[in-house]
């Protein structure tokens, strides 16, 4: 089991991203709306929906899910902001699902780079036992 739970982990977030990605590419009225709220619409959603793509792809590889963590991160960090400066928890009477989502996949991220730290370059060698 405890083998699998990394990978478990970054599957989990991957298709997250992934699934999120339908919204933006095809201008679903709910991306479009979330988009035009913070000023980042059509540019933002298209170019973070291509970062969320990335960054998916990059979690499905062992070598990389330190990369694809660390991009998560960074993407779904600044969702978070934005719906607690902007937005609201909730949009357009969803109860706030994508918050909640936002908030998992933010943790979920961090356990993977935590998990993969010593893969980091430069500094994930400090993380290696001394031999």
């Amino acid at each position: 089991m405890k083998k699998y739970f990394p990978l478990v982990l970054r599957i989990i977030v991957a298709i997250i991203l992934i699934q999120t990605l339908r919204f933006k590419f095809t201008a679903h009225p709910d991306s479009v709306y979330i988009f035009t709220q913070v000023g980042l619409e059509p540019f933002g959603r298209i170019g973070i929906g291509i970062a969320e793509l990335i960054a998916g792809l990059l979690l499905l590889f062992r070598k990389t899910a330190w990369a694809g963590a660390v991009l998560t991160l960074g993407i779904i960090g600044g969702a978070i902001m934005m719906h607690l400066t902007q937005l609201g928890v909730e949009i357009n009477g969803d109860g706030g699902v994508l918050f909640i989502t936002a908030v998992v996949t933010f943790i979920l991220s961090g356990i993977i780079l935590y998990i993969y730290r010593k893969d980091l370059p430069i500094i994930g060698k400090r993380f290696q036992p001394s031999t």
